[in-house]
């Protein structure tokens, strides 16, 4: 791979290595706020109106932020039987196919989750629940994961290009060091 390439593949993927690795530490305010949720429901029969909104809402953001450096991992659901089947030439063209269709995917609900999160944002939306947070910061974690998600697409994808020794099973290294 030319050397701007991999620099542009490393910095994208050290970044979402890194968010991943932040958005990872949302779960040690998931779990205790929902350990709370379960204990104050069915051992003191005292159900918090906020316990378990609070942890959907925090995992929103977890879930979101995740989605890039899983795809970097191979993480996502996938066809492996397929791909186990096929040769390494065909694996690398199904790759290269994959890839952009995960990009216009993302442009596709980014158009879209722009200005759901800047109404959301303006209008300071909230749950309207009993408790009633705020939920337009939630909000504004979609775009951004969509902005993430597709950086990585494409940055993989590019790889993929200009590295054919690269794909080598559906499972695989990507032969560069993480």
């Amino acid at each position: 791979m030319p050397k701007p390439v991999q620099i542009l593949y490393d910095a994208v993927t050290a970044l979402n290595r890194f968010i991943f690795r932040v958005a990872s530490l949302l779960m040690f305010i998931i779990v205790p706020v929902m350990l709370f949720a379960v204990i104050s429901r069915y051992v003191f029969n005292s159900p918090s109106s906020w316990a378990m909104e609070t942890a959907t809402l925090i995992f929103g953001p977890y879930f979101l932020l995740a989605g890039p450096h899983l795809l970097h991992e191979r993480g996502h659901v996938s066809l492996d039987l397929v791909q186990h089947a096929a040769g390494p030439r065909v694996r690398r063209l199904l790759e290269l196919l994959n890839y952009p269709i995960i990009i216009a995917f993302c442009v596709i609900l980014l158009l879209h989750a722009i200005p759901f999160a800047l109404q959301a944002w303006q209008y300071g939306e909230t749950s309207y629940s009993s408790w009633n947070p705020p939920i337009w910061p939630v909000k504004l974690f979609i775009p951004l994961s969509l902005v993430l998600l597709g950086l990585q697409a494409a940055v993989e994808w590019i790889r993929v290009l200009f590295d054919p020794s690269a794909v080598t099973g559906a499972q695989s290294d990507h032969g560069i060091a993480s």
